[in-house]
């Protein structure tokens, strides 16, 4: 039995592209001055919502870092341990990320009650002027990280965070101003419930999409349907089996299969053109094919190895 193995993630490396390395240094940066900032205007303006809102913007300094610290562990090489490298690391950071990002919609929520059961007088002008200058970190922040967040859900993570403190401090000046020419005090819980409200439903796909990659569903840009009708068709192929499909990370898609395909001749120039066809078609960027002469008995799929079956091996 031959074993031929093609590795070809040096090819198509999908690192998340540099300017998101400076995007986090940036991001980290400004929001630390920004939680400095807000909590000497707390103390002063005598506003606990300041406060507590310098403690939630911490929280994101710490969601950022992690995000940042997984992209790094992402690039380092695979080890005689960690044989598919340390890319995961940006699944379970997007996984905390929006698990965080729901924590601290609580968190506001709560403190939105109760500011609503007992209010406190404070310092518009400078809870605004604070809010205004959230405005313009949170919205730069999330800006950066916008042209990505459609590709990698680990910065999606981070490029949510920034827009939901970039609402919630609209929100803060929009409600602070109305108030202060209305006096109708209940206006500011009030945009507070729209914003987390909005923000808690467009972020859900978010979370849903961390769960189903942690517990390795396939992504769900990908028809497994259509993958194994493209297999089917690969020339001599009579048959498929044992096809999974997983992400090894937030950007990254591997690829398992046994493929029946009798007297299937150059099977190296096969593989090479599958493993080329998988990237291009479904940004499959790791791929281990099994190739047999004869489709394995009832209930023995999963034991290769048995002798009956006599099969050939080939590994992409």
């Amino acid at each position: 039995m031959a074993h031929d193995h093609h590795g070809h993630d040096h090819h198509y490396h999908h690192a998340p592209p540099a300017e998101f390395s400076r995007a986090f240094g940036w991001g980290i940066t400004l929001n630390l001055l920004f939680v400095a900032s807000e909590t000497a205007g707390g103390l002063w303006a005598n506003s606990s919502a300041l406060l507590s809102d310098a403690g939630h913007n911490l929280s994101d300094v710490l969601s950022l870092a992690l995000a940042w610290g997984a992209t790094w562990l992402a690039k380092r090489q695979a080890t005689e341990r960690y044989t598919y490298g340390y890319k995961g690391a940006t699944i379970q950071a997007a996984l905390l990320n929006a698990a965080l990002l729901y924590l601290a919609l609580g968190f506001i929520l709560w403190d939105t009650l109760d500011h609503l059961r007992h209010p406190t007088p404070v310092n518009g002008t400078v809870v605004m002027a604070l809010a205004g200058l959230g405005i313009l970190v949170n919205g730069f922040t999330a800006w950066l990280f916008s042209s990505g967040q459609k590709g990698d859900v680990n910065v999606r993570g981070a490029y949510l965070h920034m827009l939901t403190d970039m609402l919630v401090s609209v929100g803060v000046v929009v409600g602070g101003a109305l108030v202060y020419f209305t006096g109708w005090q209940w206006l500011d819980p009030a945009i507070s419930f729209v914003i987390l409200g909005i923000v808690g439903y467009s972020s859900w796909g978010l979370l849903r999409e961390t769960v189903q990659m942690a517990l390795q569903a396939a992504p769900e840009s990908i028809d497994i349907a259509a993958v194994r009708q493209f297999l089917l068709t690969r020339p001599g192929v009579v048959s498929v089996h044992d096809l999974h499909v997983w992400p090894l990370s937030t950007q990254d898609t591997a690829l398992t299969a046994h493929l029946v395909r009798p007297n299937g001749g150059n099977s190296n120039q096969f593989l090479g053109e599958l493993q080329h066809d998988l990237i291009h078609e479904f940004n499959i960027s790791h791929c281990t094919v099994q190739l047999e002469d004869v489709a394995p008995a009832m209930g023995a799929h999963g034991c290769c190895d048995e002798p009956q079956l006599q099969k050939s091996k080939q590994r992409v």
